[in-house]
């Protein structure tokens, strides 16, 4: 039988790797969008080989709003990581049942929370850098205009990037906000509504060796302390 956070970790792998090309054509605009070149549809290299001090400046925001995707991305799977391994999923139970669930787990709820706030504050930085991105680009085509592919892709690719950073945000908001856990892979984003089973029986385990241990320890004593007195 195929473990379940095994599976959940292929679900989120595949999803990243989709949505690394529509990150990689979103932000490098001044690379992928049809631009003019003797009336003709500059390639990629020549876009890239593109020297005019405005059109170099805007590759390099592209290249920077691209790196700050990438630590957010980072960010975002770690902190998904985290969440498929030390909580789990139960369709029976509320959304938000975790909330009283976890506050019993001090340690797990504490990093939770830092966990979300961080990745908040990262969307928040690569939404900023994102919008300026829009911004550079939109003057370096208006420049380099040529047909109506331009506007179009320029318009395709932007509208996926933005969908991506529109639904991150309402999952980072919605999880520090509702104190929750909100997967931003899973179908329909998903809570972790409780703790995962494989970490409640190892912590199950580790509790009764702790336990046995305790009672060895115990006995020792109790032992110890009649010897003597026989002898």
């Amino acid at each position: 039988m195929i473990d379940e956070d095994l599976m959940q970790r292929i679900k989120v792998g595949a999803i990243f790797l989709l949505q690394l090309y529509k990150v990689t054509t979103g932000t490098l605009l001044s690379l992928f969008i049809p631009q003019s070149c003797d009336n003709r549809i500059c390639t990629v290299v020549e876009n890239y080989n593109n020297n005019e001090i405005y059109h170099k400046s805007v590759l390099y925001w592209n290249i920077f709003s691209m790196t700050t995707f990438f630590i957010y991305y980072i960010i975002e799977l770690r902190r998904e990581e985290w969440a498929i391994k030390y909580l789990d999923i139960d369709n029976n139970k509320a959304d938000n049942a975790l909330k009283d669930i976890i506050k019993e787990e001090p340690t797990l709820n504490k990093r939770m929370d830092k966990l979300n706030l961080f990745y908040y504050r990262s969307l928040c930085v690569n939404i900023i850098v994102y919008t300026i991105n829009i911004g550079l680009t939109i003057k370096m085509i208006k420049d380099n205009y040529h047909s109506m592919s331009t506007l179009s892709c320029f318009t395709s690719f932007t509208l996926l990037v933005l969908m991506k950073l529109y639904n991150s945000f309402e999952v980072a908001y919605n999880s520090i906000k509702k104190d929750k856990m909100t997967s931003a892979y899973m179908s329909e984003f998903v809570s972790f509504n409780i703790l995962d089973k494989d970490y409640v029986e190892e912590k199950r385990k580790s509790e009764e060796i702790e336990l046995t241990n305790i009672k060895l320890e115990e006995v020792k004593d109790v032992t110890e302390s009649i010897i003597p007195q026989n002898n």
